[in-house]
């Protein structure tokens, strides 16, 4: 039987076994995978993922097919996911690091709200207070706020140094870390120093005290034995559609020892009479700003949990 010129080559690729690798880094409709062996490949994905509503993630384990010469190969398979992020749009993170600074100020509310779905899909965390040469108070303050949840909360000055190698330990071995936050709080610049890179950064606008967003992708770096996701800042991340709200509870864990321990046993902690992690926060036995913010939290995940069928 004869074959066209263009039957052959789709049958050369057909036959051509499938290499394994990890997307790096995403641009316009072009992909870049790392093979084990740190080969790098230019890639597209086929039109299937498209059909089947799936966005290939930076951090995603694909297999792959590819190119010859100078063309580019495909994107055949994306493999199962350990980890999603929404926001940054990220897959198979293992240990999430947001890093906050004085300045801009610290949306607190926006950092639980990441701890919230971190643990939930059994991440890691870590906080990176940055730019401690302007002020040790916003430090000592997230340190107090989150000293019963087990995360560490780590001071650095990505400007004179001060805490990189405690975050340098933190970060190496095996874990796919993702560095998030509000624009302005210095992840670009902490990473610079952190690996000796020369990724851009920018300023604090001074009119309304934000930070402007100088990482324009997402990219995952490896070096001296950390990997590690710079990605762009952002300033909101919405309400979750599918948590039922009283499954909410069960990512803080300053919670876990006064579980049964309320009046009530289906108490959501939500100023019901006798709950015991009220009276903890009383005491000062849990942060009772944190505590606060996840009642806001909690109001939100109601409304959305009535709504979403609508």
């Amino acid at each position: 039987m004869k074959m066209n010129r263009s039957g052959t080559k789709e049958a050369e690729m057909a036959e051509a076994p499938f290499k394994q690798g990890t997307l790096i880094r995403g641009i316009g409709s072009f992909y870049t995978v790392r093979d084990s062996n740190h080969q790098e490949y230019t890639l597209r994905c086929k039109k299937k993922f498209r059909r089947d509503g799936i966005s290939p993630l930076v951090g995603d384990e694909v297999l792959f097919q590819p190119g010859k010469g100078e063309e580019h190969g495909w994107v055949e398979e994306i493999l199962p996911r350990k980890t999603e992020c929404l926001r940054p749009p990220v897959a198979n993170v293992t240990k999430l690091v947001i890093v906050i600074a004085p300045v801009p100020e610290p949306d607190l509310l926006l950092v639980d709200r990441q701890i919230s779905r971190a643990f939930a899909q059994g991440m890691e965390v870590v906080l990176v207070v940055n730019k401690c040469d302007l002020s040790m108070e916003t430090a000592e303050r997230i340190k107090r706020e989150y000293r019963f949840t087990g995360i560490p909360v780590i001071p650095i000055s990505a400007k004179n140094g001060t805490g990189i190698e405690q975050l340098r330990k933190a970060l190496t071995g095996p874990h796919l870390c993702c560095f998030s936050g509000q624009s302005g709080a210095g992840k670009s610049t902490t990473l610079n120093t952190l690996l000796d890179l020369n990724l851009e950064t920018g300023n604090i606008s001074e009119k309304i005290s934000r930070g402007k967003n100088t990482t324009r992708h997402t990219e995952l770096i490896e070096k001296n034995g950390i990997r590690v996701m710079d990605t762009a800042g952002f300033n909101l991340l919405e309400a979750e559609n599918a948590l039922e709200p009283g499954s909410l509870k069960e990512r803080y864990p300053e919670f876990a020892y006064y579980e049964g321990k309320c009046r009530f046993r289906e108490c959501l902690h939500d100023r019901e009479p006798g709950c015991a992690v009220t009276q903890a926060a009383e005491q000062g036995k849990i942060s009772r700003e944190r505590l606060e913010r996840y009642r806001e939290l909690l109001a939100e995940a109601r409304e959305a949990w009535r709504d979403r069928y609508d």
